[in-house]
């Protein structure tokens, strides 16, 4: 059995851990509120130019009143568009619906009838939510439909006051794409704690003032750390009991001893 202390399980092949007959354990729930947490802080982050601003002001900037230069865009009441509307996405539109007064849309493989009840959410078609959100918020697992899911044409589809935001993996978004629209101002910014390769030592998101960029912490807080190193371990004791264990990701290889 592996146990693995994340939700994604893309970094494993899956194909081989199923002809090997090897289990594979993810640690689901217990990251989601944390994550959606950092979601939504890059999201107003990047609206209201927090990180841009932080060091415009630690530069020695700050001289007179602020004027329309260093001004942001309004978060409350804008169309907040998630991609993949599953335990992540939904914990971000419950923050936007309840906490900001934002108008949730979503696409994703199925329609989610409760969340819709819930959340007063539209499910949209994929070019429709691109071109109607003022937030798209990316929360898609990755995998062979989704892998440079947001490329050149998909940003086109996007307003140019709308924002980016990546909480999902790094390859479901054509990073040079991104670069060329932001640096074109084709959208207004972005906000990315994923990118194609990791760690990212340069790249050039760093030259760029509209897109925050942080180090894939989205679920990187003490508390939740701890929580999915427990729920790991708590896994990995329950196969070598030969129980079942609870998160198990393949469970076509699972024989009772």
């Amino acid at each position: 059995v592996i146990s693995s202390v994340s939700v994604g399980y893309d970094h494993y092949d899956l194909d081989y851990l199923n002809r090997r007959g090897i289990a594979l354990t993810n640690t689901p729930d217990v990251l989601t509120e944390t994550t959606a947490d950092l979601g939504f802080a890059l999201l107003i982050s990047a609206a209201r130019r927090v990180a841009e601003l932080d060091a415009w002001v630690k530069a020695g900037n700050w001289k007179r009143t602020v004027d329309a230069p260093q001004f942001g865009t309004d978060v409350h009441g804008k169309k907040l568009g998630i991609l993949g509307l599953g335990r992540i996405g939904a914990a971000i539109a419950r923050r936007g619906r309840f906490g900001f007064g934002m108008q949730v849309l979503y696409h994703g493989n199925n329609r989610k009838p409760e969340l819709e009840q819930e959340l007063g959410a539209r499910f949209l078609g994929f070019d429709e939510l691109l071109g109607e959100a003022d937030f798209v918020c990316v929360v898609v697992p990755l995998g062979a439909q989704t892998r440079q899911l947001i490329g050149a044409r998909e940003l086109g589809l996007m307003k140019p006051s709308a924002i980016l935001v990546n909480v999902a993996r790094g390859q479901v978004v054509d990073e040079a794409a991104l670069v060329a629209a932001l640096r074109e101002k084709r959208i207004l910014g972005a906000g990315l704690d994923v990118y194609e390769k990791e760690p990212l030592a340069e790249s050039p998101l760093f030259a760029l003032d509209n897109v925050v960029t942080l180090p894939h912490i989205g679920s990187a807080t003490h508390e939740t750390r701890r929580a999915m190193a427990e729920r790991a371990l708590q896994n990995f004791e329950a196969a070598l009991r030969g129980e079942r264990p609870l998160d198990l990701v393949n469970p076509q290889v699972w024989r009772r001893g």
